[in-house]
């Protein structure tokens, strides 16, 4: 045993971290503080940050950098954006930083709202020494009351997002290979993408070109990216035992525990309808929209009869057909 931790301890796979803040300062310096107590492991010792700011705009930036100088965290660097240009512009803005030199062989790209566990940086470096063909790695993640989200995702498709927009037991059983979330069972597998709140890319595949499409402003970037890294040629995993805390939607208000008591802003309906136009053509998409309108005009029948439960986004119906079916004189969203 004393020799399976000496060895643990004398891996040497050095990682940077990318942080992508907007109007988060306090939680990035909670972040930071995570990381800063991995830094004391053999492993983690080596670790940096890089935090971008996102032309925030409420003094978020001088914050974070009163912050770091104040604590004296020689091993984070403050990169100011000078427009908000969204989540993949800012994490390519320091990914870009990170390659400049050639120590880091890979980067952990980690939202602000994300606490690293203890252990966390070995386990991650461990995995991706073990898997020389994972390009992306995908962490375990765990909600704000430390309750497990064991996820990881297939590519959508028609048939994904008739499933999505029906959320009846029968369908869905149905349809369950077609189902975009996938519960994990506590071992690494390969998935088709991976969450972006806590993902590592290894720095070969970066090299090769592998950068976010800066296209998308924020939502199914991380598809996109998962799904252009094995076009290169590289596995995209699911990693049990990194594990990181997630406390959810704390920029956005899409996700997390009061995600449905709002609209669905447009940029996500801007981003959906990108990454099916993208990589699937214009009527793909169109058929996209379809079967998730016919699958929620369902949920809602079945609502009516009150047989279905769960509270929606408001509008959320004629906000999607607004933003993504095209009717004439309008610009389609994404387009």
């Amino acid at each position: 045993m004393m020799g399976a931790r000496s060895a643990r301890s004398s891996l040497v796979f050095p990682i940077d971290v990318v942080i992508v803040n907007y109007r988060t300062a306090a939680l990035v310096v909670e972040c930071l503080e995570s990381i800063e107590q991995e830094r004391r492991s053999a492993v983690g010792a080596g670790l940096r940050v890089v935090v971008v700011d996102n032309a925030s705009g409420d003094g978020s930036a001088d914050a974070l950098q009163a912050a770091i100088e104040a604590r004296r965290w020689h091993w984070v660097t403050l990169l100011r954006s000078p427009a908000n240009g969204g989540f993949g512009a800012g994490c390519n803005m320091g990914i870009g930083h990170v390659l400049r030199d050639r120590r880091a062989r890979a980067v952990w790209l980690l939202n602000p709202d994300t606490r690293v566990m203890p252990g966390a940086v070995e386990a991650l470096a461990t995995f991706l020494a073990a898997t020389p063909r994972a390009g992306v790695v995908g962490t375990a993640l765990l909600l704000a009351d430390g309750t497990p989200w064991p996820y990881a995702f297939r590519f959508p498709t028609v048939l994904g997002e008739l499933e999505r927009g029906m959320r009846w037991g029968p369908a869905s059983r149905l349809l369950a290979r077609h189902a975009v979330a996938r519960t994990m069972d506590g071992r690494a597998t390969q998935a088709d993408w991976v969450s972006g709140a806590s993902v590592a890319v290894r720095r070969e595949a970066l090299e090769q070109g592998l950068r976010f499409d800066e296209g998308y402003f924020l939502y199914y970037e991380e598809t996109d990216f998962c799904r252009s890294a094995q076009a290169l040629g590289w596995q995209c995993w699911y990693a049990p035992h990194p594990v990181v805390l997630h406390i959810a939607g704390q920029s956005t208000g899409v996700t997390g525990q009061q995600a449905n008591a709002r609209r669905v802003p447009g940029y996500w309906f801007a981003s959906r309808h990108r990454y099916f136009r993208k990589n699937h053509g214009w009527t793909y998409a169109l058929a996209a929209d379809c079967a998730w309108i016919a699958g929620h005009l369902v949920h809602l029948s079945k609502k009516a009869l009150g047989r279905a439960s769960g509270e929606d986004p408001p509008r959320l119906l004629s906000d999607f057909c607004r933003h993504v079916l095209p009717l004439p004189g309008r610009r389609r969203a994404g387009g």
